[in-house]
């Protein structure tokens, strides 16, 4: 599994042995960046989004524990490399995966390096699980993919689905949603749970229906006034459930 990292420390040389450690013992981690600061960090975060941040505790300007107080919503996993072990238990609270001690030996960075990919492993074996096109198995629910993860939608809250080429967009009672999966896809996660595929755009919440009006194929109103065409191929299935 290929990982891809931010090397983090205001010593240049640490940052070389590192990369260079890296490079000959754990060829599947790709350096995106580096940074010497809490603000160049913040820099290359805008930029990028690893899987790992090879983290430097003390640094000019701010700490590691500076940093990581303006990142709430961190995606990547923490490895500390520090020469001091006083900050072990400071590490344990911003929740590192890892704690290396300078000078670093070789075994514990690939130790700490498998111990993310195992993390990340995992993680995309739940993803997998999760995100098949059918309902999740708390009854009422359904899982989309995000890029941190999954989101889980109650199937109730959603007026329709539209298709955007490969992508859906989600309309909720309120807000919307755009997610990377075929309109296909909610299709046959949706079908036994009262929704309808009304056009080759449109998969609708039978439920959010409130009036139906006559034409080649007609249209429907859903409850929140938005009004969707129903394609002639359609308009007998869409009949059928209110017979």
């Amino acid at each position: 599994m290929n990982l891809t990292a931010i090397i983090v420390d205001d010593e240049v040389n640490s940052r070389t042995i590192i990369r260079n450690y890296l490079g000959k013992y754990c060829p599947s981690v790709n350096i995106l960046g580096e940074a010497a600061s809490v603000k160049e960090t913040i820099e290359q975060l805008e930029l990028h989004t690893p899987d790992i941040l090879f983290l430097d505790v003390e640094m000019p300007y701010g700490n590691a524990f500076d940093l990581l107080e303006k990142i709430p919503d961190r995606t990547f996993e923490i490895i500390f490399v520090t020469a001091y072990d006083h900050y072990a238990v400071d590490a344990l609270n911003a929740q590192a995966t890892y704690y290396l001690l300078k000078p670093i030996a070789i075994d514990n960075l690939i130790k700490a390096v498998d111990h993310v990919i195992h993390i990340k492993k995992r993680e995309a074996d739940l993803l997998d699980t999760v995100l098949v096109p059918n309902i999740t198995a708390v009854e009422g629910k359904i899982t989309i993919p995000v890029q941190d993860g999954f989101e889980v939608l109650q199937i109730s809250d959603i007026m329709y689905c539209e298709a955007d080429d490969n992508y859906t967009k989600i309309y909720l009672d309120k807000g919307q949603k755009l997610v990377s999966k075929t309109l296909k896809y909610f299709e046959d996660s949706l079908h036994q749970h009262g929704f309808a595929r009304i056009h080759k755009s449109y998969l609708v919440n039978i439920s959010k229906i409130v009036r139906y009006r006559k034409g080649k194929g007609g249209s429907v109103v859903l409850s929140s006034g938005k009004e969707l065409g129903v394609s002639s191929s359609k308009k007998g299935m869409l009949l059928d459930y209110f017979k």
